[in-house]
């Protein structure tokens, strides 16, 4: 029997990124998820038009208004949401296969989304709000970008306070005012929550080898 054999397995986690559109989420997420191998990208579906740059597939899963309803009415949406008039959701079964294998999934959705997941009282949730430094900044970031029309950037920034209201349910709250400084603490989080001795498979085992 080989070491790795006696080592305890460990349980997927599932890490939720949720805050108001350019507070950095989804930077944060890929800058993580580019050299954690354990760490995977939940792809979410979503009906809005691909932005120049997006791959299916990889950025979303682009479909039809149409066959978004009939997988949420199937059930095969662990949640889903609509914003700007553009539903969002994500597929179970992909979820549910990734954590099977004791890898690690992060989801970037809104604080509708996060309680969503908790609904379906998925296991192994960890919640992760990310606030930006101030109104002003957020507001630069969110022109700067120049994505949407002048009409859904000032809907975005009115939104913006409500989604921050929320940052009370999650586990973890981090002000992205300084990008690697904001990486070094989400990254400090994984790899705590995946030492909690709940997570560990088998690890009763590996301790009895050693009388």
């Amino acid at each position: 029997m080989s070491l790795s054999d006696l080592l305890p397995r460990r349980a997927g986690l599932s890490f939720v990124l949720s805050s108001p559109s350019g507070a950095g989420k989804t930077s944060l997420a890929s800058a993580l998820l580019a050299y954690d191998d354990n760490l995977k990208f939940s792809v979410s579906l979503t009906t809005r038009r691909p932005r120049e740059g997006e791959v299916d597939g990889k950025d979303y899963y682009f479909v039809s208004r149409n066959e978004f309803e009939r997988l949420r009415d199937r059930g095969d949406l662990l949640e889903w949401a609509n914003v700007f008039g553009n539903f969002y959701g994500t597929p179970r079964d992909a979820v549910e296969e990734t954590l099977s294998t004791g890898q690690d999934i992060i989801f970037d959705i809104d604080w509708q989304g996060m309680r969503q997941l908790q609904s379906h009282n998925l296991k192994n949730l960890v919640k992760v709000f990310i606030l930006p430094p101030s109104k002003l900044v957020l507001e630069k970031r969110l022109y700067k970008r120049a994505l949407d029309s002048e009409e859904v950037l000032k809907e975005r920034m009115n939104r913006a306070a409500l989604e921050m209201s929320y940052w009370h349910e999650y586990d973890y709250t981090i002000i992205n005012d300084d990008f690697d400084r904001s990486l070094s603490t989400l990254n400090a989080i994984v790899v705590a929550e995946r030492h909690r001795t709940g997570l560990q498979i088998g690890i009763n085992n590996f301790v009895r080898e050693f009388k």
